[in-house]
């Protein structure tokens, strides 16, 4: 399997698109040797976000990579973001916009196919299942859609993100009461900068499943990496940076399970 899915009792699930590091030792020899170090990795965050789980919040966590496949992209590879650089669904870029391929090496048409059978929809089809368990369970469901990046990335965007975007497809893919209650819970504080439908609207995960009027209500947080680590490089987790964001990401958590339609 290539995913990993803790069921909860409660009616939220959290997806953690990409956090995976897995290339398979079958298509390493494609990518230059710095892809191998998959920079662009959601780092720790299934580690920072685990006591959701105690809370009784169902978690999705995939093993592989993002440089293998999004899964937080069409599997018809439209762009994410029209007028903007995109990354595919299955990269060829670093954010930084260097190449990921070694030349030629590229998946083609069938390895795209192969790979998108292979993971990308037996993903989207545990977000699917999960759901409509929970739905049935509890009258609706919620979807966190959790993300984290650099805080500074010139090839994907200008300038220097907020730690928190809040994405809800621009208030489509969530019940306006949950979209104020979560705005809400960030302007509560003051120590961590914040914006909702900024530049992230949320991806094809929020924008796909988030459906209210059928009970599915989704919303994406693109979080930056210095809210909770040191951005280095290298990447490191930071006990101090954690445990500073960790009462609002409590906080967070705690509105999307409490939530009632």
């Amino acid at each position: 399997m290539s995913f990993t899915l803790q069921q909860g009792h409660t009616a939220l699930l959290i997806s953690f698109p990409h956090v995976g590091t897995l290339i398979p030792e079958d298509q390493q020899q494609r990518y230059l040797p710095r892809a191998l170090q998959v920079e662009d990795t959601d780092w720790y965050l299934d580690r920072l976000y685990a006591f959701a789980g105690e809370l009784g919040a169902s978690l999705l966590v995939p093993r592989e990579s993002r440089y293998l496949i999004d899964l937080n992209r069409p599997r018809e590879n439209t762009p994410m973001y029209a007028g903007a650089n995109n990354t595919e669904l299955c990269p060829t870029r670093f954010f930084t916009g260097e190449p990921l391929y070694r030349e030629g090496q590229a998946p083609d048409g069938a390895e795209i196919r192969r790979r998108v059978a292979h993971y990308w929809q037996p993903y989207h089809d545990a977000i699917a299942g999960e759901l409509t368990r929970l739905r049935a369970a509890h009258g609706h469901a919620v979807l966190f859609d959790a993300h984290s990046i650099k805080s500074e990335l010139p090839w994907l965007f200008e300038g220097t993100l907020p730690h928190m975007n809040l994405g809800t497809a621009e208030g489509r893919s969530c019940a306006p009461a949950l979209r104020s209650a979560l705005a809400e819970v960030f302007a509560a504080q003051d120590r961590f900068s914040h914006v909702v439908d900024g530049r992230f609207k949320g991806g094809h995960i929020t924008r796909g499943f988030g459906r209210p009027a059928e009970g599915f209500h989704a919303v994406q947080l693109e979080m930056c990496w210095r809210a909770y680590m040191d951005e280095g490089p290298p990447p490191a987790w930071s006990d101090a940076r954690a445990a500073e964001v960790t009462p609002l990401l409590t906080a967070l958590v705690h509105t999307l399970i409490g939530w009632r339609p």
